[in-house]
């Protein structure tokens, strides 16, 4: 039993040369219709949809008195490796993760708070 005959026992065999298969006429019409017909109700009742309030509130927790001094941290390690003088391969991925914990813990109550 070679490999190939092995695999295809448990898969079927597709042959990328196989004609397409036509859809009948009546479906495409049926189609058609739908696109071209009138606008759905959905349409035409726009919904308004809240304005998402969480990067204001993570942005005001990051400069909050709580983060702050992750937040300049962080800052300090960004222009630290930006410019070249972070050892081969630093990246500032711990201080992000701190501060964006800082920041979730303040921003929860608040966004949770405000939700309906």
């Amino acid at each position: 039993m070679s490999v190939t005959s092995f695999f295809s026992s448990f898969f079927n065999t597709v042959h990328g040369d196989a004609p397409e298969e036509k859809q009948p006429e009546s479906e495409n019409k049926e189609e058609e219709v739908a696109e071209v017909g009138e606008p759905s109700k959905e349409s035409e009742e726009e919904e308004v949809e809240a304005e998402d309030i969480h990067p204001v509130i993570i942005e005001e927790c990051k400069n909050s008195a709580a983060c702050a001094s992750l937040t300049r941290h962080f800052e300090h390690c960004q222009e630290k490796v930006q410019s070249g003088q972070g050892f081969k391969g630093e990246d500032c991925v711990e201080e992000l993760f701190h501060l964006m914990h800082c920041a979730d813990a303040c921003a929860a109550p608040k966004l949770f708070s405000k939700l309906k």
